[in-house]
Order: structure tokens, then sequence, then C-alpha cells
């Protein structure tokens, strides 16, 4: 019995090639890193954005442009806090190093809401 089928000859096609993608070829789409700096506007009572990110470390402009003051307070440990930021002002504060979100109000009126998501 004869194995002819077997032998390499050099002719004929190349074995086929699975084109399964392994986890080293698949890629994810573009990831934005986190902006070294943010602004935050207060304007009718309202954070804007009320959700923003930033990197650990990085700065947050805060621009009160409302008749009256507030403050911007994260809720849970310490983590900053404005103080009062009369109408017309602009402070800023430095983010929390370590990466998490950290909900914040606004100790005047506590029915304002924001996070902030450090990343």
């Amino acid at each position: 019995m004869g194995l002819g089928g077997c032998t390499n000859t050099g002719e004929g096609t190349a074995p086929a090639r699975s084109r399964t993608p392994t986890a080293a070829t698949v890629t994810a789409g573009p990831t934005s890193a986190a902006p070294a700096a943010a602004r935050l506007t207060i304007k009718d009572f309202t954070f804007k954005p009320a959700a923003l990110s930033v990197r650990p470390g990085g700065t947050v402009t805060v621009v009160n442009e409302d008749s009256t003051t507030h403050t911007v307070t994260a809720t849970g440990p310490k983590a900053f806090d404005t103080g009062s930021i009369g109408p017309g002002r602009t402070v800023t504060f430095k983010a929390p190093g370590k990466a998490g979100s950290y909900p914040f109000i606004c100790t005047i009126h506590p029915y304002m809401k924001g996070a902030l998501t450090v990343r």
C-alpha cells in the first residue's frame, strides 16, 4: 500500500491556515485617556456637565455662572471640597489621586448633584 498523497513534491497548494482571530490579533477601538484638566460650570442651579472625567491628580476648574453661592463637595470620603464659590467666581481643585467615581453635591443646595470620574 502506498502513501502517494503524503509526499512533498513542492507542487500543489500550501495547507490551509486558520483565519480564526486570536486574542493577540483582536484589537479594540481607540481608547481615550481622561484629560489632565476638566471644567465644571454651575448655571441655573445645575452642574454642567453633571458627569466629568479627569486623570488622577488632574485639575478641575469650577466656574460659578449662577446668581448665588455654591460648593462642589464630594459626598463620600473627604476627597475634595471647594468651599463657598460666590457668583461669578472661579476656583480650581486637584482631583483625587486614586481612580474611581466621586459623587458630589452643592452643600448649600443638596439637590444639585454630579459625579467626577478619575481614570
